[in-house]
């Protein structure tokens, strides 16, 4: 399997293409902080839970069902043991990588009867990590859109959200959100309570700080039309997921009926993008710490 590693004195990147251009390997002032498998084949045969993967044309979950957006009619296969739609459509799938760098992957014209194009530029300098994600309609009509990345960051962790209000449960999703409060009030940093599954909305900037105790801090900004940070802390993984996108739970339902935390519906031709930064500190350090190299290149290995 190619892999394209990314790389400054500070930050290693390690990125598969072949498995839906997601991030097998994150690893800041030699700590590793994804939930990455010995394996590279896993990334396939169970692509939900490791890494950091893209997901479009939608995030999240939409449900498995025949429903009809203007004059196409949407039929997704259930992918997901709770029987919903999950995640999108190019988590797992090959990516092109271009000359210039950027990694790409046309997508559409089956059961999303839309054709669409997603691409992703990875950078890193210094002690920074950034992801530019954008969805361009390649269709002929308006086509429905969402973008977002889905991290597994390793535990133990610390996690602070910085949003005023929130989407109490992904599975119980109700039109608009209610202030943070008790349990999903994450404003401070703290150890995430197991077995959450929410998302947040009306995010600050930075909007995410993690802390691996005695290791690294990392402030995560998003920039969107409009931001939103999914997070889940299942019992049954040594991680938790921070998810920056571009919309709420149930997109479609909510473009369809006028709620907030809506898909966004892009004309032909138009585009939706999504920049996440992470900016790292090795703890210990004042400030971001020593200045480190910019990336100069990409290295293409197989693993």
């Amino acid at each position: 399997m190619e892999a394209l590693t990314y790389a400054s004195d500070t930050i290693e990147a390690v990125v598969l293409p072949d498995a839906g251009a997601r991030l097998h390997r994150l690893r800041v002032f030699g700590h590793d902080l994804l939930r990455t498998p010995n394996d590279p084949a896993l990334h396939r045969a169970d692509p939900f839970f490791w890494g950091a993967y893209v997901m479009a044309p939608w995030c999240n979950r939409l449900e498995a069902q025949p429903i009809r957006v203007g004059s196409r009619l949407l039929d997704l296969p259930s992918n997901f043991p709770d029987g919903s739609a999950i995640h999108g459509q190019v988590y797992a799938q090959p990516w092109q990588v271009r000359e210039d760098g950027r990694l790409a992957i046309y997508g559409g014209g089956n059961e999303w009867p839309w054709h669409y194009q997603v691409e992703l530029r990875l950078t890193v300098s210094g002690s920074e990590l950034r992801l530019e994600l954008r969805l361009t309609n390649h269709d002929r009509e308006p086509m429905p859109g969402g973008l977002g990345i889905h991290p597994w960051f390793r535990r133990p962790l610390r996690a602070a959200i910085h949003a005023a209000d929130v989407f109490e449960d992904n599975l119980r999703t109700d039109a608009r959100p209610q202030p943070v409060a008790g349990r999903l009030d994450l404003r401070v940093l703290t150890t995430m309570p197991m077995g959450l599954d929410a998302t947040w909305a009306h995010v600050a900037d930075p909007a995410v700080e993690l802390v691996w105790p005695a290791r690294v801090r990392a402030f995560m900004h998003v920039e969107a039309p409009d931001a939103f940070i999914v997070a889940a802390s299942p019992p049954s993984l040594g991680a938790i997921a921070v998810e920056p996108q571009t919309h709420a739970p149930q997109g479609l339902r909510r473009m369809l009926s006028g709620e907030p935390g809506a898909l966004a519906l892009l004309e032909p031709h138009a585009h939706l993008s999504l920049t996440v930064r992470l900016a790292f500190e090795e703890l210990g350090h004042i400030g971001p710490g020593t200045p480190c190299a910019t990336v100069s290149g990409i290295v293409s290995t197989s693993l």
